[in-house]
């Protein structure tokens, strides 16, 4: 075999080549030329376990800045980066709902240096839109990384303080009131339309490319509900700025207790944001088994649970297989919901 450090190639047997020039050694690698080109190895380079990573690894996010799929990137990066010796870079790829960030990983070369973080919203975005591709089938799964309810918040200028009230509220003003959808198609656009069905609410959708948008117009009172992550509304809950009527767990969240669950409210809702790590399919087994064991290594140190705690989020860890079993599950439930709801995604 023939020997470069820090690439694996295609392993094919060679003769001992010494006036080639051709040096024997460990099977890690191997490209050759044998005498004047007569034959060539493709190569099919990959990452080594042992020497990865080698140059800094590129962490797509289907969604714009200031959202938690993206605060949540930038905290496990850091970390990363400190424990592997390279930088992890995010690289927010936001539109299409998430499809334009999904469709890069799906496509970007399995060789160690492309991963994606991906929230619970990636499964409902694919079941929604249904690319072109087969989204679902073409990521390999990493690590589950944690998990937290959706809130459901409104603007204090409206005057409900509990889901009931709301849905009572905005039933005798169909179509009056407005919610925010940060990214159409996405878990927290579904999740409402979801509740709506449910509950024969009607209100106008409001588009935004990203969370913090939406924000931005929800805490001037131009829009007056929305349904997000716990981690970007917490803030704005606690100064009094936004009014949490619910999560979306099946339970109250045991550090917002004071906040009731919808389900409460409308027996068996029952919606969670979760958040994993995903590469292309094909990464080698052992690049995403090292990372897999480096994270739940991570997720075992007190600081760390304490960050992702004030982000209003449970630790996760576990398996690979648990990412791609969760994401086809989670696939499943929105594509039957959206069939038998009748929910009619528009931009």
């Amino acid at each position: 075999y023939i020997s470069v450090t820090g690439v694996q190639t295609c392993a094919l047997p060679i003769y001992r080549a010494g006036r080639a020039g051709i040096s024997t050694g460990s099977p890690r690698v191997f490209c050759v030329r044998v005498a004047s080109g007569v034959v060539g190895a493709l190569a099919c380079t990959v990452a080594q376990p042992q020497s990865w990573p080698m140059k800094a690894v590129r962490v797509i996010v289907p969604m714009a800045a200031g959202g938690g799929s993206d605060s949540v990137a930038r905290i496990m990066s850091a970390k990363l980066g400190d424990a592997l010796g390279q930088q992890f870079v995010v690289d927010n790829r936001g539109g299409g709902g998430g499809l334009i960030g999904i469709g890069m990983a799906v496509k970007a070369a399995p060789d160690g240096y492309t991963l994606m973080l991906i929230s619970g919203s990636v499964p409902a975005t694919i079941a929604a839109h249904k690319p072109p591709y087969d989204a679902i089938g073409g990521l390999s799964g990493v690590i589950r990384v944690g998990y937290s309810p959706l809130t459901l918040v409104v603007h204090p200028s409206i005057p409900p303080k509990t889901a009931k009230e709301l849905i009572a509220f905005v039933r005798e003003r169909p179509g009056q009131l407005s919610f925010v959808v940060p990214g159409v198609g996405s878990l927290t656009h579904l999740a409402m339309e979801y509740l709506m069905s449910l509950t024969q609410m009607r209100m106008l959708h409001v588009p935004y490319k990203s969370t913090g948008l939406g924000m931005t117009d929800l805490l001037s009172g131009q829009t007056q509900v929305m349904m997000t992550g716990m981690l970007p509304v917490l803030p704005y809950v606690q100064a009094g700025r936004l009014r949490a009527v619910a999560v979306s767990t099946a339970q109250r969240w045991p550090a917002q207790k004071a906040i009731p669950a919808l389900s409460e409210t409308v027996p068996g809702f029952d919606v969670e944001s979760w958040f994993a790590f995903v590469a292309p399919k094909g990464m080698p087994s052992a690049v995403i088994a090292r990372l897999n064991g480096e994270m739940n290594k991570m997720f075992q140190d007190a600081d760390l649970r304490k960050t992702l705690d004030a982000q209003g989020m449970a630790v996760a860890g576990g398996t690979a297989e648990d990412v791609e079993r969760r994401m086809r599950v989670e696939h499943d439930r929105w594509a039957k919901i959206l069939r038998e709801s009748n929910i009619k995604i528009q931009g």
